[in-house]
């Protein structure tokens, strides 16, 4: 049988890997950090999945530019010297990608991070060999524009239609609709299921164990 999709390109925090709430710290601190005031944790959690600086800007959108640059100084600082074991996958997230790279799934990463912290991951993770291709924002125009996934899918020779996008935002979803890329999403990120579904997810799972099933039941289609 004939599968749907070719590439998928996963966003990484909170749909990978569980960070949401080191970021949310992070964030918190650096505010704290720079004088600033500190804002409600689900503001910071809104921005999540946008590059550093458009997150900064859309939180802080009246601060100066030099002003901005302390804070996410302070906030790179924070996160960057977080050990590993503050920033584990998911449950079955490896054993997943395993998986699908196996079947001959192309995989890529499309991220709110940039190269450098990317990068970091890469190396203490030996998982992240399944990964054939990845963008991150500070070298493509941040979510939720289609940049991403534009040139992923360029770099990979697919069509948006043998494209697949799997994240827990709604600027994964947002992305995703942009570039004409079916988004799927996942629950245990930033945003519930009926949000991502309200954005144009075309379903939701409640963990990444059921994403191989879920694509063994479009194959075909």
């Amino acid at each position: 049988m004939q599968r749907r999709y070719e590439l998928i390109v996963f966003d990484w925090d909170g749909t990978l890997m569980d960070s949401v709430g080191l970021i949310t710290s992070c964030l918190e601190t650096a505010f704290q950090r720079a004088g600033l005031p500190v804002l409600p944790p689900e503001r910071y959690r809104a921005i999540i999945g946008l590059g550093l600086q458009e997150a900064m800007s859309e939180l802080m959108p009246d601060l100066s530019a030099e002003a901005l640059e302390t804070v996410v100084d302070h906030y790179r600082d924070c996160f960057l010297s977080a050990p590993p074991e503050c920033m584990p996958f998911f449950a079955e997230v490896e054993s997943t990608l395993e998986a699908l790279h196996g079947a001959g799934y192309r995989l890529a990463v499309a991220t709110g991070k940039a190269r450098r912290g990317l990068a970091r991951l890469f190396e203490q993770h030996g998982i992240c060999r399944v990964f054939s291709s990845s963008r991150c924002a500070d070298e493509s125009q941040s979510k939720p524009a289609p940049d991403m996934l534009l040139e992923l899918m360029q770099e990979n020779g697919v069509s948006a239609e043998e494209t697949l996008m799997v994240g827990d935002s709604l600027h994964d979803i947002r992305m995703a609709r942009a570039a004409g890329v079916d988004a799927l999403g996942v629950a245990h990120g930033v945003n519930p299921c009926e949000e991502l579904l309200a954005s144009g997810a075309i379903a939701c799972l409640a963990s990444m164990a059921d994403l191989l099933p879920w694509l063994e039941g479009r194959a075909g289609r």
